[in-house]
Parts: structure tokens; sequence; C-alpha cells
């Protein structure tokens, strides 16, 4: 990184700071005014400089916490509205928890209202310092033209992902392998903010990455599954070279205890919260045309061991009258108006909370496919079969990070990822996650209504 970029980023770092600081003065403003001198009235606590500097230091800490953890002070990274709706989600629980803190000092139940008008103007202060920061960011830091290095597959696909961040990137030219090494080496030389690596044989993709790398010159890579795979391994020490250890087992048995633990708990605890709002949706659905309520489908789960989902009904009755196994499509007329609703909140999916009770589903895991689409999925992509290494769950990582109608490809190299870097502390954080993504539209989006699956002609050259 040269000197002019080391400028730039401490611009961003200030700014950053600048966000957070008032976030925190404000807190500290109704600690002072309302909550300290409320406990001195009730005679409980009397708050000295130390007592002070550490009830704000742990509203520093849990905020920021959680704005790692959503990815709240990523500006520029993320665009202004997901930052945004980062900011809110970080803020609501980091003020949750400041109240039962503050209660829990009290030793008993305070008022909330100082809390919830300080979070309103906590929100209004970062639609403002993310609207700002974003006119600087942008001016300091303007699209990264990039050069796109691709083989034989069709480029529509990843043209179109770099288009939606036209913020950040903008492919300034596309050159094929076929062009030779020579013009792809000169073109390289030319100043581009980064090279992009499409679809090219490893064979060939290693060569250009070596010559990158030993050049300094920014690189963008698509993984193939076993990029995926070896990312997740464990390096050993044994002799004086490297060694990447593989496992037999995505999961050791001590970690799949804890994952059943936390499973057995968290249902049980979401099926009482969550019961009025079954009820409610239960009754919705029955009124609606008088049919079955929940909706038993035969899913796999570990090992390919099928298993029966339950959902609350969305779509009509005679919904797959045909007999054909297909994925909801955009504007699909299948779907009834309860359907839509439940579908756009996520409610359909509460009964499955009785699967992971059951020990058939986690709650993180990839989630679980039809026989009969796994089956058309291996004709042309027999990893797929790899996301069966694990129980599947009810939320995962291709679901945080993906959309509903991201191709199986996608799906499953992200999948890999959580099933090749699985820990405990992975999994509390994707649980967080998933509550953001029931805010995102497009985490719902059906697939096109031309397409039976989400199938897509993209694993071939990993096939070969």
């Amino acid at each position: 990184m040269n000197d002019r970029d080391t400028r730039k980023r401490l611009v961003i770092l200030l700014i950053s700071l600048l966000g957070i600081a008032v976030i925190i003065g404000l807190y500290a403003w109704v600690w002072f005014d309302f909550y300290h001198p409320f406990f001195l009235r009730w005679e409980d606590i009397k708050l000295y400089r130390r007592g002070h500097i550490l009830i704000l230091g742990i509203y520093t800490v849990i905020y920021l916490l959680f704005s790692n953890l959503y990815g709240g002070l990523r500006i520029g990274f993320m665009k202004p509205m997901e930052v945004f709706m980062s900011q809110l989600f970080s803020l609501l629980c980091a003020n949750v928890i400041t109240y039962f803190q503050l209660a829990l000092i009290h030793g008993n139940l305070i008022p909330a209202l100082p809390l919830v008008e300080m979070m309103g103007m906590q929100l209004v202060w970062s639609a403002v310092w993310i609207f700002l920061a974003n006119l600087v960011y942008r001016r300091i830091f303007p699209p990264r033209k990039l050069l796109l290095i691709h083989g034989d597959r069709s480029i529509d696909d990843i043209l179109h992902k770099f288009e939606s961040r036209k913020d950040k990137y903008v492919i300034a030219k596309c050159m094929g392998l076929g062009e030779g090494s020579e013009a792809l080496f000169d073109e390289m030389e030319k100043g581009y903010g980064g090279v992009v690596l499409w679809d090219i044989p490893t064979a060939v993709r290693n060569k250009l990455l070596k010559y990158c790398y030993s050049r300094s010159i920014r690189i963008y890579l698509m993984p193939k599954i076993p990029d995926v795979i070896i990312k997740g391994s464990e390096q050993l020490h044994l002799f004086d070279t490297p060694i990447l250890l593989t496992r037999e087992n995505a999961l050791t048995v001590e970690q799949r205890i804890i994952k059943r633990c936390i499973d057995i708990v968290c249902s049980l605890l979401l099926l009482v919260i969550a019961s009025p709002f079954m009820l409610v949706t239960a009754i919705a659905i029955k009124l609606y045309d008088g049919g079955p309520v929940l909706y038993k489908q035969i899913r796999c789960t570990r090992g390919g061991k099928e298993f029966g989902i339950l959902k609350f009904r969305s779509m009509r009755v005679d919904a797959e009258k045909d007999g054909v196994a297909r994925l909801a499509a955009k504007h699909d007329s299948r779907i009834t108006p309860i359907g839509r609703f439940i579908r756009a909140v996520r409610i359909d999916e509460l009964p499955q909370l009785i699967n992971i009770l059951k020990g058939e589903m986690s709650f993180i895991g990839p989630r679980p496919e039809r026989p009969e689409i796994i089956a058309q999925y291996l004709k042309e992509m027999p990893e797929f079969a790899f996301r069966t290494k694990v129980k599947a769950g009810l939320a995962g990582y291709a679901q945080v990070y993906g959309k509903y109608n991201t191709t199986p490809y996608d799906k499953l190299k992200l999948d890999l990822t959580y099933i090749e870097s699985y820990s405990v502390w992975l999994d509390i954080k994707l649980m967080f996650l998933t509550l953001k993504i029931l805010f995102r539209p497009e985490s719902t989006e059906g697939v096109d209504e031309k397409q039976i699956t989400a199938m897509k002609h993209d694993a071939q050259e990993d096939n070969k």
C-alpha cells in the first residue's frame, strides 16, 4: 500500500471514530442526565469516576462487538442502506443488553423511555454520519478500474455481479485466454486497480497468480471448490515443509456435542417465544382456504438421510399437482396471499424448530434440499453431495451471504466455506446475522420463471 492509500485510510478511520464517539456520547448523556440520578433518588448506588468509566466502557465494548458482527462501521465496503441496517441491529442489540444491565444494577425494572429516545437520536445521527462518510469515501476512493481475464464460459453472470456495485468497481476491459499470455501480461502492466480471474483452468490461473503476486498487482479471484476445501485445512509442522491436513470428519465429536446442546436449548426457548405467532399463523392459514396448516416435505440431511421437514403451508394445496418438484419463482401464482406474507417475514420456517428439537436438523447448516432436486444437481455437479457432510440447518452460510436464487454452484462454495471453517463462534455469529437477512427482500427472491430449480451450467470447469 502506498503512502497515498495510507493517508486515505487514516481519513476513513477518523470518520469512523467520529461516528463511534457521538454514539457513545449520546449514551453518556442519558446515563449522567437520567439513569445515574435515578439510581441516586432510590439510594441504590452512587458511582464515582471509575464506576462511570466502567459503565461507559461496557457499553462501548458491546456496541463495537455488534458493529463488528453486523458491519455497522464498514463505510464504503457495503452499500449505505446496508450499513444503516447494520447500525440499526447493532444499536438495538447494544441498547437492549444495556437496559437489562442497568436493571440488574437497580435490582428491578427501570424506565426504558430514555434509552428509546436515545436510540432514536443515535439512528438519526447514524443516517447523517453514513451519508456524509459515504460522500467522503466516494471522493477519495473512486471506483476501482479492473481488468477481467476469463476462460471459455460466458462472463455475463460475473459482469452482472460487478455492475451491482458500480460505486466500488468498474470492469474497464475483458480479455480471454485465447489472446495469449504475452498480451495478458502486457495489459496487466497498464496500471489497472486490480485483475479479476474468472473461470480459468487451474494451471493457467496459477501462472497468472504468480505473475500478479510478483508485481504486487491486486487480484480478485473466484475460488473453485478445491480452493474452498484447502482454505479450511489445518497446517501441520511435523517436518521442515508445510503440510495441510483436511480431516475426514467435518466436525469433531466435541463440536457435535456442543452444537447439539445449543440446538436443544435454543429450539426450546424459541418455541416458547414463537408459540403465539405460530398460533395466529395457523388460524390465518386455516381460515383462508380450509386446507392443512402444515406442509411436510421430504428433504435430505447429513449423509443424505431423508426426513420430513415441517413448514407452514404458503402455497395452494394443489401447488405441485403435476408431481414436478420446483423452487418458487418470482411472482409465483401458487403462493397464497397469507403465504406471501409469512414467507417474506420467514414465519413459514418456524415449525422447523420441531425438526431441530428432534435432531433432524441444526440451527446452522446447509439448507436441506429435496431428493429429486439433489438428483438433478448431481448429474452436472457431483460435488453437490459435499453439503451433506454436516447436518442440514434452518439457516446457513449460503443464506446469510447469498440469496434464495443464488446458483447451486455458488451455494455449494458458500456451504463448503462454512463446513471447512466451522467453529462454535461461527454458529453464534451466523445466528445473529440471520436476524438481519429477514429484512433483505432479495433473500426471499424467487428463481427465474424459466428455471425449475436454481441450476445453471456453471460447474463444468471444476468437473473437468
